[in-house]
């Protein structure tokens, strides 16, 4: 199966996975993938995420979910730019999710961060994604 925008998958197997209530979930490595994933353990909505080999020179990552009180640590994870309809915010145009409860995902041109930090560093690009 080939597999066109890597990182709705990774979003779908998070949010599937949160309604199931499953512990842990994996899927295919990449960079992009893992930089996603250092963002959502610093804000505090997945406990961690390790990466082990499947085979020779194909790795997985495992993300272990996190939930408070049975509840899933995130309510929505939404892709806003997709390989089809890419979706670019100026610094002072970058959207505030739930005044500022939630988190949108920014990849700049110094790398991926949330809104805010995007905004304190006078730095627009494109929005992967918003999570609350």
């Amino acid at each position: 199966m080939s597999m066109n925008d890597p990182i709705s998958d990774m979003l779908t197997r998070i949010r599937n996975g949160l309604k199931a209530r499953k512990e842990t979930i994996t899927c295919p490595s990449s960079k992009i993938l893992r930089n996603i994933l250092d963002l959502l353990v610093r804000e505090g909505y997945i406990k961690s995420f390790s990466e082990r080999p499947v085979r020779t020179g194909i790795n997985e990552l495992l993300i272990e979910l996190k939930y408070y009180d049975g509840a899933p640590a995130m309510k929505n994870i939404k892709r806003v730019s997709t390989p089809g309809r890419r979706s670019y915010a100026a610094f002072d145009k970058l959207p505030t999710i739930y005044n500022g409860l939630g988190v949108a995902l920014i990849s700049t041109s110094k790398g991926l961060m949330t809104d805010l930090e995007a905004r304190s560093n006078k730095l627009g690009g494109e929005v992967l994604c918003t999570i609350y």
